[in-house]
């Protein structure tokens, strides 16, 4: 059997071609090759005391720590946000004259409060031969025994941060 030379002449020259084309995609896989090997080896170069991948597991157990670290913090965060809200932050002084004859505001009432609004309100009465201190104790912004309106005016001015 006999293949018509057209035929034939087409065969080779699309054999040519294919071979052409395998040859082209054979050169790009080479230098794709090639550039893969030199990326790996710069990830694997000794220039220095470590070399990248080695710097690269470092850093990632030093971000591990970092975030073990993070996490006791936040922890101590919250726990000192909570010892702190029974601590006494809210504090105001009222200072007035008691007496109408005396000046010079010398008596005070002064309200030192937790987050809660529980502490207590100092007062001191200051006259002209003596000086009295009253101590009453406060619950959310409350007192069980009754209240003069400085004393008043020292825990309103506490629990909300103004200024008396």
């Amino acid at each position: 059997m006999s293949l018509d030379p057209l035929a034939r002449d087409v065969l080779v020259i699309v054999g040519v071609a294919l071979a052409a084309v395998a040859l082209l995609l054979g050169f790009l896989a080479l230098l794709r090759t090639r550039r893969m090997r030199r990326d790996y080896t710069l990830l694997q170069a000794d220039d220095g005391p470590e070399s990248f991948l080695d710097s690269v597991a470092r850093m990632t157990h030093e971000v591990e720590g970092l975030r073990t670290d993070v996490a006791r913090l936040d922890g101590l965060l919250g726990r000192t946000r909570t010892e702190l809200a029974d601590a006494i932050r809210h504090v105001s002084v009222v200072r007035y004259d008691a007496f109408g004859d005396l000046g010079g505001r010398l008596s005070f009432s002064a309200a030192l409060l937790d987050d809660g609004g529980d502490g207590l309100v100092l007062t001191s009465i200051h006259g002209r031969t003596e000086t009295r201190a009253y101590m009453k104790g406060v619950r959310s912004g409350k007192a069980d025994v009754v209240l003069s309106p400085e004393e008043e005016q020292a825990i309103e001015s506490a629990m909300h941060g103004g200024v008396a």
